[in-house]
């Protein structure tokens, strides 16, 4: 019998969410035993239904829609654990048809101003015909909460077997309770035996209308690297995006 494609298109986002709830059961699990006193921790998460998935200047979604998730359990001494999943489709087509995020890692405050965030990130895609996980060590530095510098390290960057370094500065202006701009400039510097390093950035516009709901306006913008690098999925393009947090 022939399946339509709407009936796949839920197939596979019940899959996916399948996978980010028993992916979330373990890292609560390893969460839990290394942390015995559940009072002391938090679980939080979010929702999301997005226009395209934009992952560092390229569609992962061939600029289709995409339902995301995820869920973190954080210690108040600062450790925590997290996954975040989307439906993925990536082009030209490997198999893969949602990506789950594992992080586990430290933040917390190292000065009145300053915070920090280090922590080890698995990308994992299931259903892929070929092999595309890999990991990736990150550590981002925030000032007042408004301004942000991260960098990623891979020796095995986009499953491409070299290395590659990601850096990132971002800022947000709050105009009030309700309205903020967020803005971000990036480079992805990668082994030239594989490509070329590129750079992209976004400008963004959110409006936190009703809590726990966000809608997220956010215009993205690569150079012609980019383009090349991702054929079809890298490029300018507008998002537009519904976010609930818990």
């Amino acid at each position: 019998m022939a399946i339509s494609p709407f009936d796949s298109d839920k197939d596979m986002r019940l899959k996916l969410f399948k996978s980010l709830a028993g992916t979330a059961a373990l890292c609560g699990g390893a969460a839990v035993a290394a942390w015995p006193t559940a009072a002391a921790a938090q679980l939080t998460g979010s929702l999301a239904l997005t226009s395209d998935y934009v992952w560092r200047g390229s569609s992962q979604t061939r600029e289709k829609p995409a339902i995301q998730g995820a869920v973190k359990y954080a210690h108040d001494s600062g450790l925590y654990a997290s996954v975040w999943g989307s439906n993925v489709k990536f082009k030209p087509d490997n198999g893969a048809t949602a990506e789950l995020d594992i992080a586990l890692g430290w933040n917390g405050k190292v000065a009145p101003d300053w915070a920090l965030d280090v922590y080890f990130l698995r990308y994992q895609y299931p259903g892929a015909h070929t092999s595309l996980n890999w990991n990736e060590i990150n550590a981002a530095v925030t000032w007042r909460d408004n301004y942000w510098i991260s960098v990623g390290r891979s020796t095995n960057a986009m499953a491409s077997k070299s290395t590659g370094t990601y850096a990132l500065i971002g800022t947000r202006y709050p105009i009030n309770d309700d309205w903020r701009v967020e803005g971000t400039l990036a480079r992805y510097f990668l082994d030239h035996a594989y490509a070329k390093s590129y750079t992209h950035g976004s400008l963004g516009v959110i409006w936190a209308f009703k809590a726990p709901f966000e809608a997220r306006l956010t215009v993205h913008s690569t150079d012609s690297a980019t383009k090349q690098l991702f054929p079809g999925m890298g490029g300018s393009r507008v998002e537009f995006a519904l976010q609930a947090s818990f």
